[in-house]
């Protein structure tokens, strides 16, 4: 019987370090940030909704790519991950209602909430990957919110895609 540490480093071994998820997720932002600097905000919200609901089966497909074992069945820490991302996608009741009354607030609320689940994938693989992609998301998105009001779409859309590049750095250079 495998220990949790075991099965810990076959999560992290088989997943590939999950690169797939911000490689997807770095794809799909950036194409609302471009598609938002040439849209009025409405569509450009349109094309986020699309974009982010893209995310997973994108990186699915990247992971198939690259042999990336997203799905591990009887692994508990892939049981936890898909936990916490079911967790971050029951935020969308409170994003389609921020959409209806408050449609740029709900681009800062998809950014925010589509991140929270670095921060136990980073606890997972016991790195410190997870919380700075957290805080940093949280940081740079709501500095672009606020200090971008005229174009919240295009400015918090690169920001996560910021926070997706320093991610996908870190995972690859650092010791896991």
């Amino acid at each position: 019987m495998q220990t949790l540490e075991d099965q810990r480093a076959e999560f992290i071994c088989k997943s590939g370090r999950f690169l797939a998820f911000p490689l997807a997720g770095a794809i799909s932002w950036l194409l609302v940030a471009i598609a938002a600097s040439f849209l009025e905000e409405r569509t450009a919200i349109y094309v986020l909704l699309f974009s982010t609901g893209a995310i997973f089966p994108l990186a699915l497909a990247i992971a198939k790519v690259t042999d990336q074992q997203v799905f591990q069945k009887g692994n508990p820490f892939a049981s936890l991950m898909g936990l916490s991302v079911l967790m971050v996608n029951l935020m969308w009741v409170l994003h389609f209602v921020l959409l209806f009354r408050f449609p740029s607030v709900a681009v800062l609320s998809i950014a925010l909430a589509l991140g929270l689940h670095w921060i136990v994938f980073g606890w997972i693989i016991q790195s410190s990957v997870g919380i700075i992609h957290a805080l940093l998301r949280t940081a740079l998105c709501t500095a672009a919110f606020l200090l971008l009001p005229h174009s919240p779409v295009s400015a918090v859309s690169a920001a996560v895609v910021a926070c997706y590049l320093i991610t996908i750095v870190q995972l690859l250079t650092h010791q896991i």
